[in-house]
């Protein structure tokens, strides 16, 4: 291709929507999409997900979205905490649900073998979301399908594999809390070596590689035969895509907050702290290998919890009352992670006693407060840029803004991991100017300083309770 690529359409394997999104680079925005459900199947061996439905979904989508546009690229982005095991003739094992409590036998000897902290800056975290934590028990409890796997593949290069038939892994999804990453050393952690897994993952590569074209035969499903030759980018961890933008276009310190559901907090240039396992801190790898302080909540889980999926946008006098009353979701509402694991989590008071643009605004605020609380724990510095659902959360953004005392910015356009992973068909060089902004409404909130203090003292209280 003698130009730069300009259209490239994104896979973005969400944990709770997949879509794939044409993505025009030269105007910044994207152009088509198409969404379904990622819904976990309940049958077979423990809970996964069904990856052909879903890749039913992607080649149809793909010839979908580039209806009336030269396609240049394919670029992919997934949740992290999630890996796939293949054999000869596909899947060797289900993709297991990272939410399925593995907890058992296996699990607790994973303890006695799992590297340090200070050797992954990986935490430990509950259920399956470490990933060393998934393939241990895989490996006890199914040792014959375990034997069979020939790759075990990271997430976005399992759709690169379907796609091009290249077997790949890549830093940004190996770093994701998956306890299989040592920083310091730029290598897999002592623990691949430990249980013989090394062999098992294919060729490392970076996120911008083009492993390969798009398969003849994919591409003729799609009805994209006629297309000639279309590389498929090796691909990203999802929040790293969201990261990837203001890498390319933004001078340091800065913080990058990537929400949907989980919010994922980065901070670039920062500055210089200690992180500490215990509040759901990390470090990340970003597209170019390097490590990111970084902090993560289930943010959006909770604010869909909390709003019972039913938001709805509250005015001035609804946000001033909540305020003022001190009607608040309180902190650690996924217990067990994120920045207040041993929070009481609930209500201050019935929720069903509240409207469902009170409860928005009480998940906003939630939501407001326990980033702040990590981008502290990071030492996040300069200006915070929200990427994703959140981004359009105007009461978050002006509470974040409040909390922080830094200048909070959205992205006028696209989503932050479609418009992120696009640029992988860029290459590692690019330089991009930063993306056009919202105007954000100048929305004082009074009392917001007082209903922070009262919201913390209930996270103190409940760790003294913990800890007597």
């Amino acid at each position: 291709m003698d130009r730069p690529a300009r259209h490239v359409a994104v896979i973005d394997i969400g944990k709770t929507n997949a879509k794939v999104v044409m993505h025009d680079l030269a105007e910044r925005r994207d152009l088509a999409f198409r969404s379904t459900t990622n819904a976990v199947r309940r049958d077979g061996p423990f809970p996964h997900y069904d990856l052909d439905r879903l890749f039913a979904f992607v080649v149809a989508s793909l010839g979908e979205v580039a209806e009336g546009h030269e396609l240049d690229a394919i670029a992919i982005t997934t949740h992290g905490a999630s890996i796939v095991l293949v054999d000869d003739d596909g899947l060797a094992l289900p993709m297991i649900d990272y939410e399925f409590d593995i907890a058992g036998p296996e699990s607790d000897a994973y303890d006695t073998v799992r590297p340090p902290f200070s050797e992954t800056l990986s935490p430990p975290m509950k259920q399956g979301l470490n990933v060393g934590r998934q393939l241990f028990w895989l490996q006890k409890r199914f040792p014959d399908a375990f034997a069979r796997t020939r790759w075990i593949l990271t997430y976005p290069q399992y759709w690169a594999w379907r796609l091009t038939g290249i077997a790949a892994v890549e830093t940004t999804s190996l770093a994701c809390h998956s306890d299989l990453w040592s920083p310091q050393r730029g290598d897999y952690s002592s623990l691949v070596d430990e249980m013989g897994w090394r062999d098992l993952f294919p060729k490392r590569r970076s996120a911008f590689e083009t492993l390969g074209p798009l398969l003849p035969d994919i591409a003729d499903r799609a009805g994209l035969g006629d297309r000639g030759r279309i590389p498929v980018a090796c691909g990203i961890h999802d929040s790293n895509a969201s990261l990837l933008p203001h890498l390319l276009s933004r001078s340091t310190p800065f913080s990058v907050v990537s929400t949907g559901t989980w919010i994922v907090s980065f901070a670039i240039g920062g500055r210089d702290v200690r992180l500490d396992p215990a509040f759901s801190t990390l470090g990340n790898a970003d597209a170019f290998g390097r490590t990111v302080p970084s902090g993560i909540f289930m943010g959006g889980r909770d604010f869909d919890l909390l709003t019972e999926s039913r938001p709805e946008a509250p005015d001035e006098a609804t946000i001033a009352s909540v305020v003022e009353r001190g009607i608040m979701a309180l902190p650690g509402q996924t217990r067990g992670s994120g920045p207040f694991p041993d929070g009481p989590g609930g209500w201050s008071v019935d929720p069903c006693s509240l409207t469902d643009a009170e409860r928005t605004a009480v998940a906003s605020l939630y939501a407001a407060l326990s980033t702040e609380a990590v981008l502290r724990n990071i030492g996040a510095d300069g200006p915070t840029i929200v990427e994703g659902p959140f981004s359009r959360n105007d009461l978050y953004l002006a509470a974040l803004r409040e909390l922080t005392g830094r200048p909070v910015a959205a992205p006028a356009e696209g989503t932050g991991t479609s418009a992120g992973a696009a640029l992988l068909a860029l290459g590692p060089d690019a330089a991009i100017q930063p993306s056009a902004e919202r105007a954000l409404p100048d929305r004082p909130l009074p009392n917001l300083e007082r209903y922070r203090a009262a919201w913390s003292a209930t996270a103190e209280a409940s760790r003294l309770e913990e800890t007597a």
